[in-house]
């Protein structure tokens, strides 16, 4: 096995971010932050557009995977860069705009990605996978989409593929933040397959030797490792009809208003956390959240970026909210878990103030997202516009 380390300009003492390893026809890219649970620095980004591009380019190159070192595939994207730099609020965007166009290209990419997600996957994590056409999931997996409860929203694409999960699951998750395992990740449709992390060097070994970026060939391929996990009894996926009937309300305040009506009827702690998680978190972040899903479904992977963008623009500008500023405080720096929101309660934020962040932004030197032309895309990636 040939590797080779990728050039990167590294915050990680010295060690390369993302590593490369090439056999033949697949590409394996690795990311190296494992102490920082591969966070997604800038440097990472724009070296995995680099190697994706490149990929594209080679016609040797059949296959791309994906994955991490550690017990992480990737933690989600380096908040402490946009923390430390919120007087400055186009570094922060310059840090999204690069991140959603990564998204965009391994959404619309015209060779296989194969994301093997052994580990943690949120937030920008999943950016980097979900889009991809073959997604592994573990027993060790744990995603979550958290950003609500950072006063944040799930960004990265995840209107497109939260909207598209069955039912209304995905603004579930997106909300609330839930944590979902690897047998919850593909019976939702997250993950592709479901491997066990035994059988993943083999897994491997057996796709590196292959020839081809026929999606029915890799799929047959790890189809013979994987199997059919069965759900927890407690899993949220079981709840399905409850979901669906709180979470398909018009507004946030209805959504807890259902399903507190339903907490006086049903036993068990899960209606009761649910409950909770959604009122610890940011106000303005939850009717944004839920605005952004719900447009979502209407929209293709490239529209659902450029809305998100021009919301993460709002949200880094700070003029209605500081919410994500005070959140990353309170759950990343201070760590005290006590973020103090404002506006404090959803009763304070009017449709119009939400409609707010999904406008242009006025300023004369900002543009909306301008996503690369892509061509020789395979059905499964032009289905996604």
């Amino acid at each position: 096995m040939r590797t080779t380390m990728a050039q990167t300009s590294s915050n990680n003492g010295g060690i390369n971010q993302v590593l490369v390893e090439g056999t033949g026809n697949v590409r394996t890219f690795i990311l190296n932050r494992s102490k920082q649970l591969n966070a997604l620095s800038f440097q990472m980004i724009s070296q995995l557009m680099e190697l994706f591009y490149a990929s594209e380019e080679d016609s040797n190159v059949k296959m791309i995977i994906l994955k991490g070192r550690g017990r992480a595939f990737c933690a989600g994207g380096d908040l402490s860069l946009v923390f430390s730099h919120q007087s400055n609020w186009k570094i922060g965007a310059n840090y999204f705009q690069k991140q959603y166009t990564l998204n965009y290209v391994m959404a619309t990419y015209s060779k296989p990605q194969v994301s093997i997600l052994n580990g943690i996957v949120m937030g920008g994590g999943a950016g980097v996978s979900i889009h991809g056409r073959f997604r592994v999931a573990t027993e060790k997996s744990v995603f979550a989409m958290p950003e609500t409860a950072l006063g944040l929203f799930p960004d990265v694409g995840a209107s497109y593929y939260l909207s598209r999960l069955p039912g209304f699951f995905g603004e579930y998750a997106g909300l609330t933040g839930s944590r979902l395992d690897g047998a919850e990740m593909l019976a939702c449709g997250l993950a592709t397959h479901f491997v066990s992390s035994d059988k993943l060097p083999p897994l491997e070994q057996a796709l590196v030797k292959v020839n081809t970026s026929d999606p029915d060939a890799i799929s047959a391929i790890i189809s013979h490792f994987s199997h059919i996990p069965k759900l927890k009894d407690e899993s949220p996926y079981h709840k399905m009809k409850i979901i669906n009937r709180c979470f398909s309300r018009r507004t946030i305040e209805e959504i807890i208003s259902t399903l507190e009506s339903e907490a006086l009827d049903t036993k068990g702690d899960w209606i009761s956390s649910t409950i909770q998680s959604l009122k610890k978190s940011s106000p303005i972040s939850l009717k944004i959240s839920l605005r952004s899903i719900r447009e979502g479904r209407l929209q293709d992977v490239g529209n659902c970026l450029v809305h998100e963008y021009r919301m993460v623009c709002h949200v880094l500008r700070a003029e209605f909210s500081k919410d994500l500023f005070e959140g990353c405080r309170a759950i990343l720096v201070d760590k005290d878990k006590n973020p103090k929101w404002e506006p404090s309660r959803l009763e304070l934020i009017s449709d119009d103030d939400v409609d707010r962040y999904f406008s242009k932004i006025d300023d004369e030197n900002w543009e909306d997202l301008k996503l690369p032309p892509r061509s020789n895309l395979p059905p499964y990636a032009i289905a996604k516009l």
